[in-house]
């Protein structure tokens, strides 16, 4: 992360979510905001003294590469696991430069191939962490993105509690925490 602030014009309405209660905007084209951070493929402007969220995915809309999730559609038109994971792998906290997956976040999820719905059960780093509501929106925004999904649901839990020890090694090394 940069902490350098970056004066922007939206080149098309962008949609954002609000940090931290996640509330979805959209901020109108031709407005200027100011970059703040751009941490896991996802960007935080300010816009009108609020700080806006703005997946990945928009970041054309900020005059910047956009990122692409693409799958391709599996042949048996189900929803396949292993793009679900892959689109949570995307997904990063946005504090720390490491995915939710990899942070241990994620303890379980459920697909109804019938009524094209993912479930997913995550937790945060800290109970009373604020960008909660964001990384819930962060996570049904790509989910949505696989092939087939029709809903995504997010139940935030905290029982068991996060602890480091949840991490992958390779999250442990990026962040240091690997001793």
């Amino acid at each position: 992360m940069s902490s350098e602030r970056t004066l922007l014009t939206t080149q098309r309405d962008c949609p954002g979510r609000l940090v931290p209660v996640g509330d979805e905007v959209v901020i109108p084209a031709n407005t200027f905001v100011t970059l703040t951070q751009a941490l896991g493929g996802n960007y935080t402007v300010i816009y009108n003294g609020n700080m806006v969220r703005v997946d990945g995915t928009d970041a054309d809309a900020l005059g910047l590469e956009r990122l692409q999730l693409e799958f391709e559609p599996p042949a048996d038109k189900q929803i396949s696991e292993e793009q679900v994971w892959e689109a949570l792998h995307t997904v990063f906290d946005p504090e720390v430069p490491v995915d939710l997956v990899n942070l241990g976040l994620i303890y379980k999820l459920t697909i109804d191939q019938e009524m094209g719905r993912v479930e997913v059960q995550m937790t945060l780093t800290a109970p009373g962490c604020g960008m909660g509501p964001v990384l819930v929106g962060d996570v049904k925004y790509r989910v949505a993105q696989v092939p087939y999904v029709k809903s995504v649901a997010v139940d935030l839990v905290f029982d068991p509690p996060w602890n480091r020890d949840m991490m992958s090694e390779e999250a442990k090394l990026e962040t240091g925490m690997f001793y």
